[in-house]
């Protein structure tokens, strides 16, 4: 495993790979790793492209280890395109889960490659924007890159 951490717009971001494939990225971690591959340069390139408006859509191969149900709501997630928020409700749809929002909810909150995986583009039903594992601030920001935030209550 290669890990790589530098300081972004957003703060510091620390993103993993094994075999050509992003398999973790942590905000807010301050990792000392400093592992240069290809993966990783193309990796905090596209980040950097997106933290400045340039890039909608990322490019990397990612492996998320999770549950089969995890695994479907971080395939779900990476439909929704930029700039749209859904609901957990619309998501827990989506999979062919109705009523499973919590769960859903449970799902974003462990996903193991936010950013590349757009956990941050799922609100609460009610127009409120939910909750972040890397803190509400940051997923405002994100929303804020992606011109959606107008449209969540504050």
């Amino acid at each position: 495993m290669s890990s790589k951490c530098i300081l972004t717009r957003i703060g510091y971001v620390c993103i993993s790979e094994i075999n050509e494939e992003i398999i973790s990225v942590k905000i807010g971690c301050r990792s000392r790793k400093k592992d240069s591959t290809n993966t990783l340069n193309k990796a905090f390139k596209q980040l950097q492209e997106y933290l400045d408006g340039k890039r909608r859509r990322f490019t990397l191969k990612c492996r998320p280890e999770g549950t089969d149900f995890q695994k479907d709501v971080w395939n779900a997630l990476q439909k929704i395109p930029y700039g749209k928020t859904i609901s957990y409700t619309e998501l827990a749809d989506m999979i062919g889960h109705p009523r499973s929002q919590r769960a859903v909810g449970n799902a974003n909150k462990h996903n193991p490659i936010p950013l590349f995986i757009p956990c941050h583009r799922v609100i609460m039903a009610n127009g409120n924007i939910g909750g972040y594992s890397s803190g509400v601030d940051i997923k405002e920001q994100l929303l804020k890159i992606e011109g959606s935030y107008d449209r969540c209550k504050k």
